[in-house]
């Protein structure tokens, strides 16, 4: 039987992101200012700014998480190695890492492998494997998933929002394909609390949103409406 609204936390859920060309730093502050309010797992920001996130939230509970490969997958396996590492020493505890579509469709299933599992050795932090799923079959959403597991991803995250965004089809997906050994990243479109709800209820255990902040005005004010 599916929960009411009042009785899910969302706070818990939400990686706070600021994806947008042109952040300025007065933004980043306050990105990091709205997830420290709200009790926010992330703020989740580009690189350039992961070192001055990673300095407002030092000794704080929200971490900081950044992109890698964003938002195409289609950079080297060193490049990416390097963003990453380089984004951990700044400060990163989290890293969204885009997965390279072509080799997939190619089926070039051990390099895949190959460079994800560098990732998740070399840099020893939370990594969350980007599998734009609106550009993937069932077929290859499943293998997908199956070789960003065994590489030793922390969870599977359906999307960068940049092509289509989550779907509860797509959750529900990877929840049967994953059967709870990683958490599932719903990410992209993410706009209102019914749909959010929508998507927790359907096997996200994270959720990527801009709009983190309205979301919990939104159950809050159904909350009190229901007072």
């Amino acid at each position: 039987m599916a929960v009411t609204n009042s009785e899910i936390d969302i706070a818990p859920y939400i990686d706070h992101a600021l994806l947008v060309p042109g952040a300025t730093t007065e933004q980043v502050a306050q990105c990091c200012t709205a997830a420290e309010r709200y009790h926010f797992p992330t703020v989740c920001v580009y690189p350039i700014a992961v070192r001055q996130a990673g300095e407002l939230l030092h000794d704080k509970k929200t971490k900081v998480c950044t992109v890698i490969g964003f938002p195409t997958g289609a950079t080297t396996p060193g490049a990416k190695l390097y963003e990453a590492m380089e984004a951990v020493d700044n400060g990163c505890s989290e890293l969204d890492v885009v997965i390279n579509l072509s080799w997939l469709k190619e089926g070039k299933s051990e390099l895949l492998y190959q460079e994800i599992a560098q990732i998740c050795e070399e840099t020893g932090v939370t990594v969350k494997a980007v599998l734009e799923t609106t550009l993937l079959n069932n077929t290859e959403k499943r293998l997908a998933a199956e070789i960003c597991m065994d590489a030793g991803v922390a969870f599977l995250k359906t999307s960068t929002g940049w092509f289509g965004g989550a779907t509860v089809e797509d959750v529900g997906l990877l929840r049967q394909i994953t059967k709870g050994q990683v958490g599932i990243k719903a990410s992209g479109g993410i706009r209102t609390l019914n749909g959010a709800i929508a998507l927790i209820e359907a096997g996200a255990t994270r959720l990527g949103t801009s709009r983190g902040v309205d979301l919990i005005r939104q159950l809050e004010e159904e909350n009190d409406s229901n007072l």
